[in-house]
């Protein structure tokens, strides 16, 4: 089995895949719990995978962004943690080939005390029962992705070593503000790089909020605040609505357009976050072979 590291020294620069919420939407998915379409509709769960596996992925994620305790528990669906996700990286590695299946893991939507009511331990515990689901269905790693707090990152990180060796990589979610780049807690690029260089994690980066010509700065600054390899999944723009529907504006042709400066500022494993489709990831791998045929690494 090709480890993450190895794809990595192989490849140079990684091509991740695209958007999962924004393709199910397409497919049929309207509202409630994303995740019980592992054990409901696991066939159009799987043509997601599918299609970035054929778009040239090498690094697939899973439908199990919502998959923690505490979010499932709005839906009554805790007691199918194991069972959800488990199956959610199944699908994906049923297609993946000899493509990478990194378990998607999102933030609670809650605070820890004494912000809000959840203990360190609780936090702890509820990450358990997900990543167990992962260690069954034989993922390969696991992306804590989207996150905003760092102490919550820290507790995913304790309960996914409690369990397991396996490769985990932590993205968080900036905006843009009158200081510069941080989280909605607070978080700048320069204190989740120092943080995370205390931890053991395989690499570290960057998801969704902004649009990929922000991500070069972005990148740089977290670039420069850590050892580890950086992992970089913009959104297809900024969503805007257009007969009452959302949309994201940013084509495959203009992302691809930004790869070479992100590969310059730092980063070794690209894809893109809402709205991006298997086209944008197929331009992406197209683009990316290119630059490593001509430029030094």
């Amino acid at each position: 089995m090709t480890t993450f590291k190895k794809l990595l020294e192989e490849k140079k620069v990684i091509i991740s895949d695209g958007a999962w919420g924004t393709e199910l939407m397409k497919i049929g998915f309207k509202e409630g719990c994303p995740e019980i379409w592992n054990l409901t509709h696991p066939e159009e769960v799987k043509k997601i995978a599918q299609s970035y596996i054929e778009a040239g992925s090498e690094i697939i994620m899973t439908n199990t962004f919502g998959g923690s305790f505490l979010k499932l528990k709005k839906y009554n669906l805790e007691s199918q943690i194991i069972e959800i996700n488990k199956i959610g990286v199944e699908i994906s590695r049923a297609v993946a080939n000899k493509s990478l299946v990194f378990a998607s893991m999102g933030p609670t939507g809650e605070f820890l005390s004494p912000v809000g009511e959840i203990t360190e331990k609780e936090m702890i515990e509820n990450f358990i029962g997900q990543v167990k689901g992962f260690i069954q269905g034989k993922a390969d790693g696991i992306v804590l992705e989207t996150m905003s707090d760092i102490n919550e990152v820290q507790c995913a990180i304790k309960a996914i070593r409690e369990l397991s060796e396996m490769p985990v990589i932590v993205s968080m979610t900036f905006s843009m503000g009158p200081k510069g780049f941080a989280t909605i807690m607070g978080i700048t690029p320069e204190k989740f790089g120092e943080t995370m260089e205390k931890e053991k994690v395989d690499a570290i980066g960057t998801n969704c909020t902004l649009s990929i010509n922000d991500f070069i700065s972005l990148v740089k600054s977290i670039k420069n605040s850590t050892s580890f390899p950086i992992w970089v999944k913009p959104n297809a723009g900024i969503p805007q609505i257009k007969n009452e529907k959302i949309f994201y504006p940013d084509t495959a042709e203009y992302m691809t357009g930004y790869i070479k400066d992100l590969i310059q500022q730092g980063a070794k494993i690209i894809g893109g976050c809402c709205g991006t489709t298997p086209q944008h990831i197929k331009l992406m791998v197209k683009e990316r072979n290119t630059i490593i045929q001509h430029e030094v690494f």
